[in-house]
């Protein structure tokens, strides 16, 4: 779908555009017209075309996920339809009536019982969704709405991780995902479980409508980014008189480096903001500048053996499934090589019913992409293998949850699929065996590499007729 060719009036599967409401780097909003409904609806489009990043594939779906997981409630949009990635990608959702936090970001500083208002009921939100095992990790202002009796909404789940659902972003992309002026510590060293990240951004937006200024300015490198690892704010108090100690206290309370020196969850937070008379002031609450250059080395080198704490278990119900990786080649194989990996594909499912099948294929990296034809350009491409993958997987007959698809892009094929085994925690990886009679092999000449090299086990597969 292109979306330099819609406009208000176009349709989409019976669904009617009308105003342009966002136009951003990942996806267009428009309000949609038509008959009166039980709730107004907004259609989401992600952007595909040529030109743009196979980020925004994995957020789209991402996106889809979350919002189809998460419970209705007044936290966050209700996801009404959505349309298939290859063919018509649309998010069909609630229209939320309200004020965008960003309004009042830009008005700061605001008084601090406008912050503690504000900051209690975003906390709710975070709360709520927590509860559900969803981490939003892109929260800020833009990202937050106000109904008008006062319940903060939140938007744009597509960088969100879910804690029963595959990481999607965390398998397939090694840089940070998120908004560097409000990335927590962890998530710069790559960690995307962990709730409390979600309280780390909520205490830079306190932070904002404290003081007008962000805590940490605005990174535009990997190496001011990992500033995030040592480096403490200027206290709000230094920046604006009068801020109480009690609102000073619970803003560096969320923006420590550790997230066990965080609140345990958003609740308290929520808690202490609304009950601020009540909060114990620590040394926190009253700083009055930053630490000192000693104190700054002293943190500048133990941020160069940082280790982010465990992540909070996301749901004690849930146990540990396993990972079977199965690599399935870029190319057109044959079909013997395609039914014997989803044979041995099927044994490890019948043998553990909570199993995991992550599809995964690797190709050429997508940088000189540039071609006229939407099936040239990068989106375009991943998107064509992200369709053979799941075309491949259908005759498994799994769940949603249990399935995966990922398309890596690497000039080394055998190495980008053992690291993904060791990022991800792979049990079992399945590989075709080379077969110089076949037309065309499964990632031809890597299987001996994956078997020396791999952190778990590797079942090399051959069909029957070539045994």
């Amino acid at each position: 779908m292109n979306l330099d060719s819609l406009e208000p009036g176009s349709e989409i599967d019976g669904f009617c555009l009308g105003e342009l409401l966002h136009a951003g780097s990942m996806a267009a909003i428009y309000r949609l017209t038509g008959p009166d409904g039980p709730l107004p609806l907004i259609i989401k489009i992600p952007r595909l075309g040529p030109g743009e990043r196979a980020v925004n594939v994995v957020a789209f779906e991402v996106c889809r996920m979350v919002l189809g997981a998460l419970a209705q409630g007044p936290h966050h949009p209700m996801l009404v339809a959505f349309g298939d990635v290859e063919t018509t990608p649309y998010l069909v959702m609630e229209y939320v009536e309200g004020v965008r936090l960003s309004d009042w970001v830009d008005r700061a500083p605001i008084a601090p019982e406008e912050i503690a208002r504000l900051g209690s009921a975003l906390a709710l939100a975070l709360h709520d969704i927590h509860r559900q095992d969803v981490v939003h990790l892109d929260l800020k202002p833009t990202n937050v709405l106000y109904r008008s009796g006062g319940e903060a909404v939140l938007i744009d789940f597509g960088l969100a991780h879910h804690g029963h659902y595959p990481d999607l972003l965390a398998e397939e992309f090694r840089s940070p995902v998120g908004n560097w002026v409000y990335m927590a510590p962890e998530q710069v060293v790559g960690v995307r479980c962990d709730p409390r990240s979600d309280i780390f951004a909520f205490g830079a937006i306190l932070y904002q409508l404290a003081t007008g200024r962000l805590p940490f300015g605005n990174p535009t490198t990997i190496v001011q980014l990992r500033q995030r690892l040592y480096l403490d704010p200027v206290p709000p108090s230094a920046l604006v008189a009068g801020i109480p100690a009690w609102l000073q206290e619970i803003v560096l309370r969320c923006l420590e480096v550790d997230a066990r020196n965080r609140y345990a969850s958003a609740a308290e937070a929520a808690f202490d903001l609304a009950n601020h008379a009540q909060v114990a002031i620590t040394d926190r609450g009253l700083r009055d500048r930053r630490a000192n250059w000693g104190m700054r080395i002293r943190h500048r080198l133990r941020a160069r053996k940082f280790e982010p704490g465990p992540c909070p278990p996301p749901s004690t119900s849930i146990g540990p499934a396993p990972i079977v990786l199965v690599a399935i080649g870029p190319a057109q194989a044959d079909d013997a090589l395609f039914e014997a990996l989803r044979d041995a594909a099927r044994r490890l499912i019948a043998a553990d019913d909570l199993c995991r099948i992550a599809c995964v294929t690797v190709v050429p990296l997508a940088a000189a992409l540039s071609g006229e034809r939407y099936e040239d350009t990068a989106t375009g491409r991943h998107i064509k293998h992200l369709v053979n993958l799941r075309r491949w997987a259908k005759p498994l007959q799994l769940p949603e949850e249990r399935l995966t698809y990922h398309v890596l892009e690497s000039e080394k094929i055998a190495t980008a699929l053992i690291d993904y085994a060791k990022m991800n925690d792979v049990d079992q990886i399945l590989i075709g065996a080379p077969h110089d009679g076949a037309p065309v092999r499964l990632f031809p000449g890597v299987s001996s590499q994956v078997v020396a090299e791999a952190p778990c086990s590797v079942t090399v597969v051959r069909p029957r007729s070539q045994v």
